[in-house]
């Protein structure tokens, strides 16, 4: 086998042409020819498509109304593309329902302190009336241990499993401790979700709000800072769509039709999932097409100063051309790098030269203090009249890996930039106010729960302007084909094959200027293939949302295809039995690589979840899609959930192919005698002096080398101070030099499928487990696919280093990592989980002697028949510079260890 280099990471705590089809697009041929020869002006298609001789009197007549024709055409053609793109989120009234049923125990999470606020009091009631019962759980939003917060639901479901989870965390708005752009009520929200799924409760959970939307003109939206919790549950519905529940809207005022009309949005199948409550009723949210008004006002135009965050990037530079040829003033743009950003001096020069002032400034509109400055100096002879607030930053990751941290990088920039503009312009006479959102907080989009809530705040705070009656214009976008955080040929492709078209920036920008003629508020801007989005988004999970676009639901046609028209077939046919499924293994890897966006089948490991590559429930769909055509099989929408793994998926196809059920393996135990030798097969290790093999060690001791050097400078240890050579003194250390794997930061957490957060939480010896794991299997000529499912067994000798309890800022950045990392109990667990195997999983605590007793368990259970083949390490790794000693580093205790004389561990002289 080739061996695997291993490409380390430090882990340490310390565009596409433009659509030519539109919206009434005439069918027939001659007549398209007719047009398409009128708007290019071009006189000889003209002649032969009218069937006029040259020079004739028709033509002669013609000629003169052309160019007015052409433009009409142009204009008539971009209207009603710009009107395809055009949708806003409404509100549909209910009809008040008769008297709900409620059963079982509903829990009833409130933020510490608010137990007796007016809205937990509702709700109780209205659980209370309708025959449920209500339990109230009460959390600290500005201190949730996630860990801490599952133990507490694990034991509630031990007494019961619950019929649902409200959680009114939304009510807490101020700012989490060390993270001001996140709400509590938000950070709080994320760790309750994480939780029950730790604690495997599958109720559903149901988020409360209290006047974060807004259902019409006269609805004011007092609270926009609650909206965030609408973008993340949008996208928790898509990741997690049977344990959502969904989100619901109480007014500030509520009245005796309150609770009724909430238990009824809980009864079992009632299909609604975004739902406000108001005093004159329930209204749903629905999606529709918004086609530009007949009316033409005076288009608006820019004046004064122009302010653009985000003003050197992709998008911002796009908007500052359009205003320098809109005749802007003055331009100033802002973003973190300033001047010093790529390409800003040259896009300085052009538009100087398009006649326009400008100001390039660094300053970082979440900076409070800074804002308020730069506003502050606004010219007096160019007042501030404007702001398009185009700065953002996106991370991808699931919600299971989110964390304050996370949030706070992406909130910044977006929702804590927007509330800070909001206050310094909302006493100046703007004319624009326009804040570039996503269509991921219109209808939700998996891996960007962050930034869904980022931009769902974005409209809220739009609306919330309009009722106060400031200019305010939210665009929720989709992805622009030549500039933002799309505009990669890979994510282009992948929307694409998605149902999501990129937007072409000439069309783009003419929607923007539209939506500020017409003095629009949030409107989405988006070009969705509807049969092939819609399909795949509601797949998993029905969206009411989206009922009045999506076309009559069906499922694929059933594949008709035989092995003589099917390729796959034909290749699995053709092949050795044995080779089948490394086919059928390879073909699901190439696919799901492509849905991905990933180059090559490397980042596609066969025994890992799906879930945990990164696939959704709209990008598990459309794997299955993509099998049913390949494969010529039915396949059910749950497909990549029911076969979590490429090997799985692999397995069962393979079955439904061919029609064979795969060969299962029985274990037979057998008794060995006691006296059977125990064979070694395969070896790997690491050691002081840069040891990384077998071979390598042999090498060292049998030329003597000495392996004890300096200690490591990259672990945080006060090495300035540490060294006393007082060996009472405590809180030192008297030898200067140990025996240290030097590269024990390193590691590579993609190759074993985790995220750079939890691999940062990881004790080294779990890191280090793993790779020496798959160097002795490669040593022992086996591979994964070979060993997952077999009963081997785990025996890992660990002891406990203190990685991750200091309370360092970063160790409190992936505190939910922690527990899992931290604790020595979990290496053989990893191990046994990273490979498939099936056997024992033991971690051996008895301090020096663990790996001679790790050895002695491994070798029982091979002579009693627990297991045909066994795995033993002993991983010590000095994490901790406590370790062993209360404040000297591991490696740098006792007596003689490694002081100036040497270290003589078996010598005659040994000193202890």
């Amino acid at each position: 086998m080739p061996t695997y280099a291993f490409q380390h990471q430090r882990f340490w705590l310390a565009p596409p042409a433009a659509r030519t089809s539109f919206q009434g697009t005439a069918e027939d041929p001659a007549e398209a020819q007719l047009w398409h020869a009128i708007e290019e002006l071009d006189v000889d298609t003209l002649t032969s498509t009218l069937r006029l001789e040259k020079d004739s009197p028709g033509i002669d007549a013609l000629l003169p109304a052309l160019p007015v024709l052409s433009a009409w055409r142009r204009q008539h053609r971009e209207r009603s593309t710009i009107d395809s793109w055009r949708y806003r989120a409404t509100w549909q009234q209910l009809p008040d329902p008769a008297t709900p049923a409620l059963t079982g125990t509903w829990l009833v999470v409130a933020p510490a302190g608010q137990e007796e606020h007016a809205t937990v009091r509702v709700i109780v009631q209205a659980l209370r009336a309708h025959g449920a019962t209500a339990q109230q759980f009460e959390v600290d939003a500005h201190d949730v241990d996630r860990a801490t917060l599952r133990e507490r639901l694990g034991r509630l479901a031990e007494e019961a499993q619950p019929a649902g989870v409200f959680s009114l965390l939304a009510l807490d708005q101020e700012p989490l401790i060390g993270h001001s752009a996140v709400p509590a009520g938000l950070g709080a929200t994320v760790a309750l979700l994480q939780a029950l799924g730790d604690a495997d409760i599958s109720a559903p959970l149901w988020c409360v709000t209290q006047g974060a939307v807004a259902t019409g003109r006269s609805d004011l939206l007092p609270h926009p800072e609650q909206s965030q919790i609408w973008g993340f549950g949008r996208v928790a519905a898509l990741e997690h769509p049977q344990r959502w529940g969904g989100l619901i809207d109480l007014p500030t005022i509520m009245t005796h039709h309150t609770a009724a009309r909430l238990a009824a949005l809980l009864v079992p199948g009632q299909p609604e999932d975004q739902a406000a409550i108001r005093t004159t009723g329930t209204y749903v949210r629905r999606l529709t097409r918004v086609p530009a008004v007949d009316t033409a006002p005076a288009p608006w135009e820019p004046s004064g100063t122009t302010l653009i965050t985000g003003g050197t990037g992709g998008l911002g530079a796009q908007i500052a051309r359009w205003l320098a040829h809109r005749g802007a003033p003055h331009l100033h743009l802002i973003s973190r790098s300033g001047p010093d950003a790529p390409g800003a001096s040259e896009l300085s020069e052009e538009l100087t030269a398009l006649g326009t002032d400008v100001t390039i400034t660094a300053c970082d509109a979440s900076d409070r203090a800074a804002l308020r400055q730069l506003i502050d100096t606004v010219p007096a002879e160019h007042p501030l009249t404007a702001v398009f607030h185009t700065a953002g930053t996106m991370e991808l990751g699931q919600i299971s890996e989110l964390d304050p941290g996370r949030l706070q990088s992406v909130l910044r920039s977006k929702a804590l930039a927007a509330a800070h503009l909001h206050d310094f312009t909302q006493h100046l006479d703007l004319t624009a106010f326009v804040l570039f959102s996503s269509n991921a907080a219109t209808w939700g989009s998996g891996q960007q729960a962050a930034y869904a809530a980022a931009n769902t705040y974005l409209d809220a705070l739009a609306e919330h302007r309009h009722t106060r009656g400031l200019p305010a214009t939210s665009l929720a976008w989709g992805p622009w084909g030549e500039a933002g955080m799309a505009a990669d040929q890979h994510t282009l492709s992948h929307l694409k094959r998605r149902g999501l078209s990129p937007l072409p920036t000439d069309l783009a920008i003419a929607s923007l200027h539209h939506a500020l003629t017409h003095h629009d508020t949030a409107v989405t801007i988006a070009d969705v293939d509807w049969a092939r989005f819609g399909s795949t988004f509601t797949a998993q999970r029905p969206s009411p949302f989206l009922a009045r676009l999506m076309p009559s639901a069906a499922e694929p046609a059933t594949p008709t295809d035989t092995a003589d028209d099917n390729p796959l077939r034909q290749q699995l046919s053709a092949a050795p039995a044995a080779q089948r499924h490394q086919i059928l293994v390879r073909h699901i890897q190439t696919l799901a690589a492509t849905i991905l966006g990933h180059p090559g089948l490397d980042a596609i490991p066969p025994a890992q979840p799906f879930q945990e590559l990164g696939f959704d429930s709209l990008t598990a769909v459309e794997l299955r899609n993509q099998l049913a055509t390949t494969t010529g099989l039915p396949l059910a929408p749950a497909l990549v959930f029911d076969h979590p793994t490429p090997n799985a998926l692999a397995t069962y196809l393979g079955t439904e192919l061919t029609g064979q059920k795969p060969s299962g393996t029985t274990h037979t135990a057998f008794a060995a005698p006691d006296d059977e030798p125990i064979a070694i097969v395969g070896m790997a290790c690491r050691y002081p002096g840069g040891v990384r093999s077998p071979e390598e060690l042999w090498e060292l001791v049998a030329t003597g080398r000495d392996a004890v050097g300096e200690m490591p400078t990259d672990r945080d240890w006060p090495l300035n101070t540490l060294f006393d050579p007082d060996p009472e003194r405590l809180g030192t250390s008297y030898a200067r030099e140990g025996g240290f794997l030097h590269d024990a930061a390193g590691f590579d957490a993609a190759f074993f499928g985790i995220s750079p957060r939890e691999a940062l939480a990881m004790d080294p010896q779990q890191r280090l487990l793993l790779e020496i794991a798959w160097e002795t299997f490669e040593n022992a000529g086996l591979d994964r696919d070979t060993l997952a499912g077999s009963v081997t067994g785990v025996f890992a000798g660990g002891t406990y280093q203190g990685y991750g309890a200091s309370g360092s800022s970063s160790a409190r950045e992936v505190e939910g990592y922690l527990l899992a990392g931290g604790t020595p109990s979990v290496m053989s667990g990893r191990v046994a989980y990273a490979f498939g195997l099936e056997g024992p999983a033991v971690t051996v605590d008895t301090a020096c002697s663990s790996s001679l007793v790790a050895m002695h368990l491994a070798a029982q259970a091979l002579r009693q028949g627990e297991s045909p083949a066994s795995v033993v390490w002993r991983p010590t790794a000095g994490a901790s510079r406590s370790h062993r000693r209360p404040t000297a580093p591991a490696g740098a205790r006792g007596p003689g260890f490694c002081c100036s004389s040497g270290c003589r561990t078996r010598a005659a002289t040994a000193t202890g």
